[in-house]
């Protein structure tokens, strides 16, 4: 797999049925149940009881979780620091991994962002990361870095720089994306941010505005994608198209279903469902006739596009700036077993969505003990232990948080 496209944006412009900082809104949320587009809205109804551990404190901007075999857990911080943790009890020790990130540009939303660790760690001792990549003062492109973590978990270094490269950057950071995750088929969705540039969502030549999927060892497309026999290997890498800010991508349990949650721009954060060589419906470039990030298009604008594929969920007339999400699952939830978690950061509270078969949002609940207590809510990961994972991202002392319902 060749490195791709590398695509800086300038300061001028700011397998089927497989299957994100925030912007410039309206301040503020309005905390109701949101919207099924075609539909009707969810209704909104009291979660059950929740306990909240801080597992750690002293963390910055803490991105994304990853989970070792022997229980430790590994914690990007999008300044530039991984993190490892003894484990996952109140107070785990925490130690700086020694890695070399003095190429991540830290700005805006960019810096070190979404984390995976491989299936196989436990032989390999291999995790990704997703980062932004500077040479100086230059923006580069988003990367997505292969890593080996030594025995003794004090340092990493990297074997793939990078596995895919070219994602596009642009110099603010803003739009940046990148969370990855792991597929059961054994390939790896990653979502991606359009950075802002007017052009990028649409053209399946460029690796923003995307959810790809790729394969884990080469960094190549995965076999089955619905673009692998194009001539251009970014293409190849394409699942679905037409996104703004992919912050976060779930895997429904026991189907086939994987959704995406996705920044609006002042509305309709979504829940998406992703289909194959979907296209979403995002374009600020109105079909290329303005040169300026629009974003007073349509988050879904099916009259330019009139088979873009709707939200499953939308958050209406305001912003939540919805990130993380991951799927509850297991006995020990109760209730809330097969509920879809997602973290926010502008409304800083963690929504819980009930989902029908068809993946369309029925009910939502907003746990009070994460409504607004902790500020913003950033990372969602369930643990080999079926505890949710959450970070908060406040920018100052952040907190893991291990969530568990209340027996």
């Amino acid at each position: 797999m060749t490195m791709g496209r590398l695509v800086a944006i300038g300061t001028s412009v700011a397998a089927v049925g497989l299957l994100a900082g925030c912007m410039n809104g309206a301040d503020g949320a309005d905390g109701g149940p949101g919207t099924v587009p075609g539909g009707p809205a969810p209704t909104t109804t009291t979660a059950p009881g929740l306990t909240v551990q801080e597992v750690a404190t002293g963390l910055q901007h803490g991105w994304d979780v990853g989970f070792l075999p022997d229980g430790k857990v590994l914690v990007t911080e999008r300044p530039g620091r991984l993190t490892l943790l003894a484990g996952t009890t109140p107070g785990a020790a925490k130690t700086v991994v020694d890695a070399d990130f003095a190429d991540v540009g830290a700005r805006g939303e960019g810096g070190l962002m979404g984390l995976l660790v491989h299936p196989d760690f436990a032989s390999s001792r291999r995790f990704t990361t997703c980062q932004t990549h500077f040479d100086g003062d230059t923006a580069v492109d988003v990367r997505l870095i292969t890593w080996e973590l030594a025995a003794d978990g004090g340092s990493a270094t990297r074997l793939r720089d990078p596995l895919v490269g070219g994602l596009p950057l642009n110099p603010s950071g803003r739009h940046s994306g990148c969370r990855p995750t792991a597929a059961p088929d054994g390939s790896v969705l990653v979502g991606t941010g359009d950075a802002a540039d007017p052009d990028v969502a649409q053209d399946r030549s460029l690796l923003g505005g995307k959810v790809l999927r790729i394969d884990l060892e080469t960094g190549g497309p995965a076999p089955g994608n619905p673009f692998e026999t194009s001539s251009d290997p970014d293409e190849q890498l394409v699942w679905t198209y037409g996104h703004r800010n992919v912050q976060g991508v779930a895997i429904r349990p026991g189907t086939g279903q994987a959704l995406s949650a996705e920044h609006g721009p002042g509305k309709d954060d979504e829940v998406n469902l992703l289909q194959a060589a979907g296209n979403y419906g995002w374009d600020p470039s109105q079909g290329g006739t303005v040169s300026r990030y629009d974003e007073s298009v349509p988050m879904t604008d099916t009259e330019r596009f009139p088979d873009a594929i709707e939200a499953l969920w939308s958050s209406g007339s305001s912003t939540e700036a919805i990130c993380g999400a991951v799927f509850l699952a297991g006995s020990q939830w109760g209730a809330l077993d097969g509920m879809l978690a997602v973290t926010t950061l502008k409304a800083s509270k963690l929504i819980l969505m009930t989902l029908g078969p068809d993946a369309k949002v029925t009910e939502i609940a907003v746990p009070a003990e994460l409504n607004d207590t902790y500020g913003r809510l950033r990372a969602a990961r369930v643990g080999p232990d079926g505890a949710l994972y959450v970070t908060t991202s406040n920018g100052d002392d952040d907190k893991l948080l291990r969530i568990t319902a209340r027996g």
